[in-house]
């Protein structure tokens, strides 16, 4: 689910989320995403998009409206679909699930982490740069859907 507004000026903002845990710790540029999540057989992608929106940034879609983006395949083979919503939700608030991992290693000792460990409104210059590469294609559709016609 991509969240954006639409600033006084006119630009728009997205808000994307840092990926949690030890391999994103000290990565900036291409370690953002779209909140998300995989949805199994029989599961509705909306809904899981909902969900996942929910789990990773500890809070409803703020918007009843959505626009479907579609679907791509990212660089790791998966489907993404994303659907977009208007609205806004304050980043600093923002409160993930968490997910368990072996840290350090081989250590046997087991962690959580959060797995988004913030979130933040960016412009969409910055987004392009901060996201994984693989949505970046999503911005432009976006972009595509909310241009005035």
């Amino acid at each position: 689910m991509l969240l954006y507004r639409v600033t006084a000026e006119g630009g728009v903002e997205v808000l994307l989320g840092h990926m949690g845990g030890p391999f994103w710790a000290r990565k900036d540029q291409g370690a953002w995403s779209v909140p998300k999540g995989e949805h199994g057989p029989g599961e509705e992608p909306l809904e899981v998009a909902r969900r996942e929106f929910a789990e990773e940034l500890g809070s409803p879609v703020p918007a009843q409206e959505l626009l479907d983006l579609g679907e791509l395949r990212v660089t790791s083979g998966k489907l993404l679909t994303v659907f977009a919503a208007r609205g806004d939700l304050d980043a600093t608030a923002c409160v993930s699930n968490t997910f368990d991992l072996e840290w350090p290693p081989r250590s046997g000792r087991v962690q959580q982490f959060p797995e988004i460990d913030r979130a933040a409104w960016l412009t969409i210059e910055q987004a392009r740069v901060a996201l994984v590469r693989g949505q970046v294609p999503f911005l432009d559709r976006l972009l595509a859907r909310i241009a005035p016609s």
